[in-house]
């Protein structure tokens, strides 16, 4: 893995400082994360594990941009992300991270080519662009010959390919990947996590979700997560001051 000294010009992807979420109020009140420190670098491939009810969800969502958290700091590829209103939010979205979701999530009757092409559409893309794109993301996960395809002609580890492919298309600051390969078969999930390493050996910062440890194995770096904070955070760090 590269070296990437702290003091160089390369900023962090994610950099998140005393994160807190709270819901509710009072007596009721439910503390969902409780001042999570976090810098993720580019091309890192970060692995964020913990039970159900230990706040990774939370975490995912206020990284993902979907939810905003109650007080701390959060800069997404140099963007402070509690400054901006939901339009800006939504665009952030669309721009700078790359979605994967467990359930697919694809448009059943449109082919593969069209799902990958529909972030292009809501970025204002022209048609001859987004295909060429589009055809693009697609080979890059090994599937250039399955464009035309329709997601029921497609196998589960297919599916996600295409997914993200998707993910890819908008060329995001990270690929956001939550729990990528629940849904998937024992050789479905080792396609699908084989291409993850490929794209993390040629760069792409990834930060998946998951609660297993064979998957999390992928990543270099672990992060756990338990009662809303971090407890533990495999990042290697030289005396020289760099993230190895």
């Amino acid at each position: 893995m590269s070296t990437i000294p702290v003091d160089s010009v390369v900023k962090p992807v994610i950099e998140v400082t005393e994160l807190r979420k709270t819901y509710g109020h009072g007596e009721t009140a439910v503390h969902a994360l409780r001042g999570v420190d976090m810098t993720v670098w580019p091309g890192e491939y970060l692995a964020i594990m913990g039970a159900s009810g230990s706040g990774k969800s939370t975490l995912l969502n206020v990284l993902g941009c979907l939810d905003v958290p109650t007080s701390g700091a959060y800069k997404l590829d140099g963007i402070s992300v509690g400054t901006l209103n939901e339009r800006q939010l939504s665009l952030v979205r669309n721009r700078k991270i790359g979605f994967v979701f467990q359930s697919f999530n694809l448009v059943p009757r449109t082919t593969a080519l069209s799902n990958v092409e529909l972030p292009l559409i809501y970025a204002g893309l022209r048609r001859k662009e987004r295909r060429q794109r589009a055809a693009a993301a697609l080979a890059m996960v090994g599937l250039a010959d399955r464009a035309g395809h329709r997601p029921n002609e497609l196998s589960g580890g297919q599916q996600q390919r295409v997914a993200l492919a998707r993910a890819l298309v908008t060329g995001p600051a990270m690929v956001l990947a939550d729990e990528p390969t629940g849904n998937l078969d024992s050789e479905s999930t080792a396609e699908v996590l084989n291409v993850f390493d490929s794209l993390n050996r040629s760069g792409r910062t990834i930060v998946m979700i998951t609660h297993e440890d064979h998957v999390a194995a992928h990543a270099a770096r672990t992060v756990r997560v338990s009662d809303g904070q971090i407890i533990e955070d495999t990042a290697q760090w030289r005396t020289t001051g760099a993230l190895t």
